[in-house]
C-alpha cells in the first residue's frame, strides 16, 4: 500500500521575485499558484514572513493571506509562519480574527519564534517590543487568550478574534517548538525544507511528549519539503539550479531574487566546494527528479518520517515549471489513491 495516498499535500510560498520581474508580478503569481493548487486538491497554501530580503515579497503576510483567500474558495490559506516575537499578540489576533471572519474555516495561523530577517531589521521590527524570541511561550499564551472565549475579567479583547479559535500551528527547525507544541497539544510543522538535520529528533520528541488538547487529540506532523519535479531527472536537476543559487545567495547575504537555471557543470564555477556542501545540506530531503524518481523518494521519505502532511516549496524560475512540479505530485497522489483502492477491492474479493 502506498503511504502517499493517505498523506495530505500542501504548498508553501514565499512569493519569490525573479531578477527581471517586480514584486507585483510575484504576488500575482502567488495567487495563480494557489488557485492551481486548489484545483489539484492541495489542502493548504501557506505564506512565510520574511523582511528586508529582496527576492521575497511576502513580508506583509497577513495582507497577502487575505489577497489569496479572496481569490480562492476551498483551499486553506495561512501563515508558515507569522514570526510572533515581531508582533504584539493582540495585533495578530485581530488580523487573523478578521481573516477568519471573512473566510470562515479556511484560515491557519502558523507561528514561529525566529525574526525571519537580519539583526538590524529585527531591531527595527521589534522596537518597543523588547522581545528576542525567548518569551515565545508567554506570547503564545497571550495570543491564545485573545482567540479563545472571552472571560468576564478580561479587559482587553480582540474584535474580531475573540472566541474564533483560529487553528494555531507551531513551526520550528529545532526541538524547542517540538516540545512546546507537544505540551500545548498543537499541530507541529518542521522546517525541514531548509533545516533538515534535526527533523527526526524533533518528530520523535513531539510524538512522545504530546498531550491531547481541545485543539488536537493526537499528534499531527507536517514537514517542509523542497520540490523540483519535471518530465525527466535531467530536466529536474537543471531546474534545481535555481533554488540552489537562491540558497547560495542566502549564505552570501546577497539578493535572493530568482536566477535562471544553469547547467550542473556551471554551478561548480559559481560556488566553492564549501558553499556547495552548505547549500546541498539544506536540501538533503529535497525531492528532485522525474515522476518515477519523485514517487520513490516520496515513499521513502514517508516511510522514514511517517509525516501526516507534506508541505512543498518549489522556487523555480519559470512559473509554468512551478505549476508542473506541483501537478506531478498531485498526479502521483491520485495514482496512489487509485492503486490502494484497487488493492483493497482485490482483498475484499479474495
Amino acid at each position: 500500500m502506498s503511504k502517499l495516498s493517505n498523506t495530505a499535500i500542501s504548498i508553501l510560498d514565499l512569493a519569490p521575485v525573479r531578477a527581471d520581474k517586480t514584486p507585483a508580478d510575484a504576488l500575482h503569481k502567488s495567487l495563480a499558484l494557489a488557485q492551481y493548487g486548489e484545483k489539484l486538491g492541495y489542502k493548504r497554501f501557506w505564506l512565510a514572513e520574511h523582511h528586508n530580503m529582496p527576492g521575497i515579497a511576502s513580508a506583509a503576510t497577513s495582507v497577502l493571506i487575505g489577497y489569496v483567500a479572496a481569490g480562492t474558495s476551498t483551499i486553506r490559506v495561512g501563515s508558515g509562519g507569522i514570526m510572533l516575537p515581531n508582533h504584539a499578540p493582540l495585533v495578530i489576533a485581530e488580523q487573523f480574527g478578521t481573516l477568519e471572519t471573512l473566510y470562515p474555516s479556511r484560515i491557519d495561523l502558523g507561528l514561529g519564534r525566529a525574526p525571519g530577517t537580519d539583526r538590524a531589521t529585527a531591531h527595527a521590527l521589534r522596537r518597543g517590543l523588547d522581545s528576542g524570541g525567548h518569551d515565545f511561550p508567554e506570547l503564545l499564551a497571550e495570543l491564545q487568550r485573545y482567540l479563545g472565549p472571552a472571560t468576564p475579567q478580561q479587559q482587553v479583547k480582540a474584535y474580531p478574534g475573540s472566541g474564533l479559535e483560529v487553528p494555531i500551528w507551531l513551526l520550528g527547525s529545532s526541538d524547542f517548538s517540538a516540545r512546546l507544541a507537544a505540551e500545548e497539544g498543537l499541530p507541529f510543522a518542521f522546517a525541514s525544507h531548509f533545516a533538515p538535520e534535526d527533523l527526526l529528533l524533533a518528530i520523535k520528541l513531539y510524538r512522545s511528549r504530546f498531550k491531547p488538547s481541545k485543539a488536537l487529540k493526537e499528534p499531527y506532523v507536517m514537514i517542509g519539503v523542497p520540490l523540483v519535479a519535471a518530465e525527466t531527472d535531467e530536466i529536474a536537476n537543471h531546474l534545481a539550479t535555481t533554488p540552489m543559487q537562491r540558497g547560495l545567495s542566502l549564505i552570501r547575504g546577497e539578493s535572493m531574487q530568482l536566477k535562471p537555471p544553469v547547467s550542473v557543470e556551471q554551478m561548480d564555477n559559481i560556488w566553492s566546494a564549501r558553499e556547495k556542501q552548505a547549500v546541498l545540506s539544506r536540501m538533503t530531503i529535497g525531492i528532485i527528479g522525474g515522476a518515477n524518481t519523485v514517487r520513490t523518494k516520496l515513499e521513502r521519505l514517508l516511510e522514514v518520517t511517517e509525516a501526516d502532511e507534506l508541505m512543498f516549496v518549489s522556487d523555480l524560475y519559470e512559473h509554468e515549471d512551478r505549476l508542473r512540479s506541483f501537478a506531478i505530485v498531485a498526479e502521483l497522489k491520485d495514482a496512489a489513491t487509485r492503486l490502494n483502492s484497487e488493492q483493497k477491492g482485490n482483498l475484499l474479493v479474495k
